[in-house]
């Protein structure tokens, strides 16, 4: 999969037909640069999947001591635990993380990567297996490892350690129709830029299409999960569907919101609605009654991914997968 970036900015100046000032300038982007010749550079750069070394000339060694991390987000505790997870690997190893947060933006994680490699690091750690082609054009020439975090539903680039969330969105269905549910509503956030949960969504539905049911109702927002937003969606969802004996979330924070929501509406969880989230939180498992849900092992997913990184540097010649699992934790509220 990986062979080392050997382009260099002569290549780009040589097929974007301008010199190598010019391309210097474009990269740093500079504004004394016409526009058509500037899109003519980018396209190149992107097609050859060039990243600028900022190590060449300098008195760094040959072999780097950082390993690039991009999550998406360290706004709830799910991506800190994965990174507590890749210091524990890394504390004694030598090597340190480097972390940038792309806030599910893939644009923003195209820059980052491209920023990340033109450090040279020792390998890379990035999150999801989808990624802009450009992202992906540049991991495959990095000529270093990389690991791709927290899903295994796609074929990944290198390693990729995780679990798959289309079956645990498929197992929270039959986990709850073999409860005895049978009218079931969803509340979620952005499908569009949160993929997993929109594979859990996927599964989920599949999963009461197993047996012989679908949704009753649902209610999404464009925007990022929160407390506050699954508090207000599950206020919308009841408001047009009274008759729900089970709502799931697209995970704990919006879980932890509709629990606030019944608390406040004099709705008993479990007794007259049922709530099911997913990550498993330590704020859905502190709540007077803990939240039923799926437990994610972020701090084995990112232990084990540079755990695998450190064991092996060189790329095996095929992609390696880890399927970390998870838990149901019963809970309460289902």
């Amino acid at each position: 999969m990986n062979v080392k970036n050997s382009y260099t900015l002569a290549d780009v100046a040589m097929r974007a037909e301008v010199s190598e000032i010019t391309v210097s300038r474009v990269l740093r982007n500079k504004a004394s640069v016409a526009d058509k010749t500037r899109e003519r550079v980018l396209a190149v750069v992107r097609e050859m999947g060039y990243v600028p070394n900022r190590v060449a000339g300098t008195l760094a060694s040959s072999g780097s001591n950082l390993i690039g991390v991009v999550l998406p987000s360290l706004s709830n505790i799910v991506f800190p635990d994965v990174l507590r997870g890749i210091h524990a690997s890394l504390a004694s190893s030598g090597y340190q993380p480097v972390v940038g947060v792309t806030d599910y933006d893939m644009n923003a994680e195209e820059e980052l990567v491209a920023s990340l490699l033109s450090w040279q690091p020792a390998a890379m750690i990035v999150s999801g297996l989808h990624h802009t082609d450009y992202t992906v054009a540049m991991l495959k020439r990095s000529g270093v490892r990389v690991a791709e975090l927290m899903d295994i539903d796609s074929p990944p680039l290198d390693i990729a350690v995780g679990m798959s969330h289309r079956q645990a969105g498929y197992d929270t269905a039959l986990h709850l129709f073999k409860r005895g549910y049978r009218r079931f509503g969803y509340v979620g956030h952005d499908r569009k830029r949160d993929e997993r949960a929109a594979r859990r969504y996927e599964g989920f539905r599949e999963g009461l299409q197993a047996v012989g049911l679908s949704l009753v109702g649902e209610a999404t927002s464009e925007g990022p999960s929160s407390t506050q937003a699954g508090r207000e969606l599950l206020a919308q969802l009841l408001a047009r569907h009274r008759d729900l004996d089970v709502v799931a979330f697209s995970n704990d924070d919006m879980a932890v919101g509709g629990v606030f929501h019944c608390f406040a509406a004099g709705i008993k969880p479990r007794e007259d609605l049922a709530l099911f989230g997913f990550n498993g939180l330590d704020i859905g498992q502190a709540l007077p009654q803990p939240l039923s849900t799926i437990l994610s092992r972020r701090f084995l997913i990112g232990k084990t991914a540079a755990e695998m990184i450190l064991a092996s540097p060189d790329y095996p010649g095929k992609p390696t997968i880890c399927d970390t699992g998870y838990d149901i934790l019963e809970g309460e509220t289902a």
